[in-house]
């Protein structure tokens, strides 16, 4: 034994102790053979330092990140409850439980076709549904920014179709009455791609004679890459009717007409076509069947039917007023032509007159409908069209008042159906009005969360003898 150290016997302190130092007893403790009080250190060993180094630096190492972690495992594994030994695992299920209603009423609204023909479109009616039109509008305004349309450019292989050869049949005095069809429609461009402006058949006939029409061209030249639709509709050859959807009125009448379209209808079909926005985003009304399921709108931009199918378009108690045989009235913001041109003071960067849902101040999916002089109806749709465009394409087709319907991807659409006469109209044989609409035909043989609107042909028994003439 080195001077300076001493041994406890292991029978005395329970284990070998073996210090250095100088050693002070507890003079309140018992004596230990012979000794006065309990050894302690007044001097901790020490390991030689070098030069400069702090005389505090700690012999132990640090624990590592592991061995913290399994430190942190093995204190929760001790603990005496479940929740506290899976504390992340019990706050996810009690979330989950008490978010159930919120995670079903999602599940069944993306699955739900009525709210739209994509998960997306049926994602966005659930949140405006909730509460969320601002983050909606947001979210719209951010994606249309940083997706502005081209500049220049020409169009897709196909989006304007050349004009057709064909020979030209006059119909005899006892055919059907109809419309005069349309003249060309002028190109907002210089250099016009053949067949641009140019009418071509896309309905059903009644006696030989067409329905309805359709013409492409770019809305502007700007944006030379993009080509909207026109559809021209001879409305004595048709008549118009409006189904209600499941979400619009919203108002929880029942009415004659909602989707689908069913019946002895699709035997008739020849167009449908999407309405106008939502009521609480419409600032107009609803009124169908005798019933007012929103307050109609002095001034508002107006559709309104009779119970002949007829259909008009005006400014409210102006233009149009309701009458004993009025069906039908589908309000939508103000008229964006009239006296057949767009109306004064019109501005594409009006995001609160011209569609305050999404920012008028972003060209987008846009549709309108317009009335000719002569009574024709005249739809236009198209994407990245501002609100101007959208008024230049209605007066440009001849209309002498025209509204704006709805916008977005998901809820602009135009079908017709080229069928013959008794052939009923299904989602396999309708077509879509421009190349690059995102919605099928199918859509109006299901139940719809919105209102739309359909023409029929009119019905026409032809003379048992007649004849045509060609030239």
């Amino acid at each position: 034994m080195a001077p300076g150290e001493r041994t406890i016997g292991d029978e005395q302190r329970g284990f070998a102790s073996t210090v250095s130092g100088n050693i002070i007893f507890d003079q309140d403790d018992p004596p230990i053979d012979g000794a006065v009080g309990l050894p302690s250190i007044d001097s901790t060993p020490q390991r030689a330092l070098a030069t400069g180094t702090p005389q505090h630096v700690h012999t132990l190492a640090k624990p590592t990140r592991r061995e913290r972690r399994a430190l942190k495992k093995q204190k929760r594994r001790e603990r005496a409850t479940v929740v506290g030994r899976h504390p992340k695992t019990s706050i996810f299920l009690v979330l989950l439980v008490l978010l159930t209603p919120l995670w079903w009423s999602l599940g069944s609204a993306a699955t739900n076709a009525a709210l739209g023909p994509t998960v997306g479109s049926r994602l966005t009616e659930w949140v405006r549904d909730h509460g969320g039109g601002g983050i909606v509008t947001w979210a719209e305004n951010t994606w249309y920014t940083w997706n502005a349309p081209p500049k220049g450019g020409k169009p897709a292989p196909g989006a304007i179709p050349r004009p057709a050869v064909t020979s030209t049949t006059v119909p005899i005095p006892t055919g059907p009455p109809h419309l005069t069809p349309p003249a060309a429609m002028v190109p907002f461009v210089s250099n016009p791609t053949p067949g641009e402006g140019q009418w071509h058949v896309i309905g059903r006939t009644v006696d030989g004679i067409p329905t309805t029409y359709a013409a492409f061209l770019r809305p502007n030249s700007v944006n030379t890459s993009l080509v909207s639709g026109v559809a021209w509709m001879d409305t004595k050859l048709l008549s118009a009717q409006i189904y209600a959807g499941t979400s619009i009125p919203g108002t929880g009448q029942t009415f004659a007409a909602e989707a689908p379209i069913t019946g002895a209808a699709l035997t008739t079909l020849d167009a449908a076509f999407n309405s106008g926005f939502r009521m609480k985003d419409a600032n107009g009304g609803f009124y169908l069947d005798g019933t007012t399921a929103v307050p109609l709108r002095p001034g508002a931009a107006s559709l309104v039917i009779d119970n002949a199918g007829n259909i008009n378009i005006g400014a409210w108690g102006t233009d149009v007023t309701m009458t004993t045989s009025t069906v039908a009235v589908r309000q939508n913001l103000d008229l964006i032509v009239n006296n057949g041109a767009p109306v004064p003071g019109l501005n594409a960067n009006d995001n609160i007159r011209w569609g305050a849902t999404l920012g008028g101040n972003v060209q987008v999916w846009r549709s309108g409908l317009g009335v000719t002089a002569n009574g024709a109806l005249v739809f236009v749709g198209g994407s990245g069209l501002s609100i101007v465009d959208l008024a230049n394409l209605l007066a440009r087709a001849g209309s002498v008042r025209g509204m704006e319907m709805d916008i977005n991807t998901a809820w602009v659409n135009y079908s017709s159906w080229a069928l013959p006469t008794g052939v009923p109209a299904a989602a396999t044989n309708g077509n879509l009005l421009t190349y690059d609409q995102n919605t099928s035909p199918s859509r109006y043989f299901s139940t719809l969360s919105r209102d739309f609107i359909t023409m029929s042909v009119r019905p026409y028994t032809a003379p048992a003898v007649r004849s045509h003439a060609s030239k």
